[in-house]
């Protein structure tokens, strides 16, 4: 059995190598890849049988790498963002062309989540970047709350981070900068 920091240190390798891994997020596992590798990314949609045009959410260790996206926005904004961070907080902000559309599908916005789950947050702490977390599941099938399920549903190969979800938490809420448009609750 790989100890925790092994496995840790697998995980980072793979998005390193553009691949996709399984991570556990605040309430659901979440398959996760570097959001600037386009094989990658394309990957985890074909992985997930989900539409490039849908976008997907990048989470980072600390409001500070999201800083680019954070900058434009006013000081209320950037404000109410911080406060709801870390957490279940998912907020679309203006793209301003910073990331692809493989990442931001149809839309001028993206969305973005400073994590508070542990795996997660190390893993983006550890490549000192963002990274994709969308749940695991594919397309139309409930998202993976237990290991074993993302095992089901990807099988064994699928390198998965260490951790466990948060089984109490509630998905990610989506709002709107500006208008607090609740879009997901």
């Amino acid at each position: 059995m790989k100890l925790p920091a092994q496995r840790m240190n697998e995980v980072v390798q793979q998005v390193e190598q553009e691949g996709v891994v399984a991570c556990p997020a605040e309430a659901v596992w979440g398959l996760t890849c570097d959001p600037l590798s386009e094989d990658a990314v394309l990957q985890l949609l074909a992985m997930k049988h989900r539409p490039i045009s849908k976008g997907l959410i990048i989470v980072a260790a600390s409001s500070t790498m999201l800083g680019p996206l954070l900058k434009p926005l006013d000081s209320a904004q950037r404000n109410e963002l911080e406060l709801s961070w870390p957490g279940p907080n998912t907020w679309l902000v203006p793209n301003r062309g910073l990331y692809p559309d493989w990442i931001t599908g149809e839309s001028d916005e993206i969305a973005i989540r400073v994590t508070s789950a542990p795996a997660l947050a190390l893993l983006s702490y550890r490549l000192g970047r963002p990274v994709v977390s969308t749940s695991a599941n594919p397309a139309g099938a409930q998202p993976a709350r237990h290991s074993f399920q993302v095992v089901r549903y990807f099988g064994r190969g699928l390198v998965r981070a260490p951790g466990v979800v948060d089984l109490e938490a509630s998905p990610s809420t989506i709002r709107r900068v500006g208008t607090g448009e609740v879009l997901r609750a």
